[in-house]
Order: structure tokens, then sequence, then C-alpha cells
């Protein structure tokens, strides 16, 4: 797999039927590697071993429902009171990340209304911040360390 722009974790790669299988250590189990899952490994070990994100806080390739539409989040991150904050968009390395990306999973997250938003695609990362009470984005340089974030 492609070199990342993100810190290496020692992952867990299992080879069943010809396919190559990841261990995802939120899920529990090992799941189809492929270039995105690619990313969404390593941003995962990322924001728990570097940004000191609870395992507990987060949840992966979670559902909704935009405009009558069944969709799914990548990995959505919530607070100490259960609220979510975070919703992340994960594309392969070899997607370009445009206003059109960007824009999709800002849609997804106007149902969520999480304050924070990541679209990132293993090489290229944009952190942003939502006020809802006006609709304008924030970028952020980085993302905050878990308990930095208010």
């Amino acid at each position: 797999m492609q070199e990342l722009n993100l810190p290496t974790f020692n992952h867990k790669l299992k080879k069943i039927e010809g396919n190559i299988y990841i261990f995802d250590i939120i899920r529990k189990k090992y799941i189809l590697l492929t270039p995105e899952e690619w990313v969404r490994q390593h941003f995962l070990h990322y924001l728990i071993n570097h940004q000191q994100y609870p395992k507990s806080l987060i949840k992966l390739e979670s559902g909704l429902r935009y405009n009558k539409l069944s969709k799914r989040t990548d990995i959505q991150v919530y607070d100490r009171e259960g609220n979510i904050f975070m919703v992340i968009e994960c594309k392969a390395p070899f997607i370009q990340l445009t206003e059109n990306t960007f824009e999709q999973a800002a849609l997804y997250n106007q149902v969520l209304k999480a304050p924070y938003l990541t679209v990132t695609n293993g090489i290229i990362h944009y952190y942003c911040r939502t006020n809802w009470d006006t609709f304008k984005f924030s970028f952020l340089n980085e993302l905050p360390v878990f308990d930095q974030i208010s």
C-alpha cells in the first residue's frame, strides 16, 4: 500500500482467500484492505496514539439519512458527554480532494451538526471548525489534541 502523510503504526495484516485484511482496533475484527481502508486505519491510529482521542468515543462507518438517501460517514468522534463533535471523511490516496469532496462531507455534516469536520486522503488533510449559528467554516492548520477541543 501507498505511504501516507500520517504516522506509521504496527498494523496486523492477514490473507484470506487471496485478499488482504487489516485488523481494526475499534471494530475488533479484520476488514478488507482497500486504499480507503488503509487511510481510515492510519487516521484512526493517528487520532488515538498521537492526538489522545479515546477509542471508546470513536465510531466507524456510521449510517445517516440525507435527502431520503442512506449515507455513511467514515469516522465519527464524540465528546465525553456523548455529543458528536467531529466527522471525518476518508478518501483513497489517489482521490484528489476537491471542493466537491469537501462539500459532500459538509452536506453530511449538516445532518449531524458536528462542530469539527476533517477530510483526508492520507496525503492531504483538511481540518475545519463549523459555526452552526453563522454557517461559516474556519480552517485549522492542524487537528487539536482531544483535551484541547472546546
